[in-house]
C-alpha cells in the first residue's frame, strides 16, 4: 500500500483536499487516517494559531501526531521521525493508509525518509558561542567560522546572528551547516509514496492567507495565545508564527503583521516544494472535492489505489 502526502504552503487548504481523499478512498474500501507533519501543530493549546485541524475535521478524518506535546516541551525534526516512521509502519500493518498532511518541509521528510540529522549541540555551546558573537562582534564571529567551516561561512551573513552561531555550534560537533552533499534530499522513501504538492496563483494564496488570519481572530487566538503563555514556553514552540505578535499587538495591527509574516512563510513552503524529489504539483483553486479527485487518478496511475466501484 502506498503513502499519500499532501503538502503545499500555508492556508492552501491542505487539510480540506485531505478529507475529501479520505472519503473517496473509504468508497473504495479503505481506512485512511492522517498523520501530521507541521512542527507547531504537534504542541497542544495552539490549535487555531497553528491552523490544525478543527475538532469538527477530525471527525471527518481520525489525524495522528496532533498535539502530542505541551508548550513548554522542546520538541525536535530526530524525535518527530521516531513517532512519524511508527506511526506510519503502524497504520501500514494494519492496513490502513497513511495520509501525510502538513507544511513544514524538514517534518515531511522526516516522516517520509531516513534523516541523517546533524549530532544535538553539546551543553551549554549555544549560550557560549551566543556570548562570543556578542562580545567580539559578528565580524570576529564570522572569521573564526571561516577557520573552522569555510563552506558554511561563505553562505552566512557575518550580522546574521543565528545562523553563525548554528554553524559554528555544528562545526564544533562535527558537522557543518552546508554539508558536501543534502543528506536531507535523498530520492528513497521508507515505503512507496505519492507526494502531492498543492499549490494556487500568488493572488489566490495572498486571499486566502489574509481569510484565514482573520478567522483565526473570530475564533479565539488571542485567549488561546493568552493562555499558552501563562506558563514556560519553549524555544521550538516560540518559534511559532504569529505567537508574539498576537500578544504584543493591538488587535488589527496584529492581523496585519501576521497576514504579512504568513506570506514570507509560504513563499519559504514553496521553495521547499520545488526540493522534493518527485512532488507532483496539483492545482489547489478549484473545490476540494475536484482536487482530491485528481489526487486518487494520480494514485491510480502509479497502481496505490484500486479503481471505484
Amino acid at each position: 500500500m502506498r503513502v499519500l502526502a499532501v503538502f503545499g504552503p500555508t492556508a492552501v487548504g491542505k487539510t480540506g483536499v485531505a478529507i475529501e481523499v479520505a472519503e473517496l478512498l473509504r468508497e473504495r474500501g479503505e481506512d485512511p487516517v492522517a498523520v501530521n507533519c507541521d512542527s507547531i501543530q504537534v504542541y497542544r493549546g495552539l490549535e487555531v494559531l497553528s491552523g490544525a485541524a478543527t475538532p469538527a475535521e477530525r471527525e471527518r478524518l481520525e489525524h495522528r501526531l496532533l498535539g502530542i506535546a505541551g508548550v513548554a516541551e522542546e520538541f525536535s525534526a530526530g524525535r518527530f521521525a521516531e513517532l512519524a516512521h511508527a506511526e506510519i509502519d503502524s497504520l501500514l500493518d494494519a492496513g490502513r493508509r497513511p495520509i501525510v498532511v502538513g507544511g513544514t518541509g524538514l517534518y515531511l521528510r522526516a516522516a517520509l525518509a531516513e534523516l541523517e540529522l546533524p549530532p544535538p549541540p553539546a551543553l551549554g555551546a549555544r549560550e557560549r558561542l551566543e556570548a562570543l558573537y556578542d562580545e567580539a562582534g559578528p565580524k570576529a564571529a564570522h572569521e573564526l567560522l571561516a577557520e573552522r567551516d569555510p563552506a558554511a561561512a561563505a553562505a552566512v551573513h557575518a550580522n546574521d546572528r543565528r545562523r553563525v552561531v548554528r554553524a559554528l555550534e555544528l562545526a564544533e560537533a562535527g558537522s557543518s551547516l552546508r554539508p558536501g552533499e543534502d543528506r536531507l534530499w535523498g530520492d528513497e522513501t521508507r515505503h512507496p509514496t505519492l507526494v502531492v504538492g498543492l499549490d494556487v496563483a500568488p493572488a489566490e494564496l495572498e486571499r486566502r492567507i489574509e481569510e484565514r488570519t482573520r478567522a483565526m481572530f473570530e475564533r479565539g487566538v488571542e485567549e488561546e495565545v493568552r493562555r499558552a503563555l501563562e506558563g514556560p514556553v519553549s524555544a521550538t514552540a516560540r518559534t511559532t508564527h504569529g505567537l508574539t505578535e498576537v500578544a504584543e499587538l493591538p488587535r488589527e495591527e496584529a492581523i496585519e503583521a501576521l497576514i504579512v509574516r504568513t506570506r514570507r512563510y509560504a513563499a519559504y513552503q514553496r521553495k521547499w516544494m520545488r526540493r522534493v524529489p518527485g512532488l507532483v504539483n496539483v492545482d489547489a483553486s478549484r473545490p476540494p472535492g475536484e482536487v482530491a479527485d485528481e489526487i486518487l487518478s494520480l494514485a491510480r496511475e502509479v497502481g496505490s489505489v484500486a479503481p471505484a466501484g
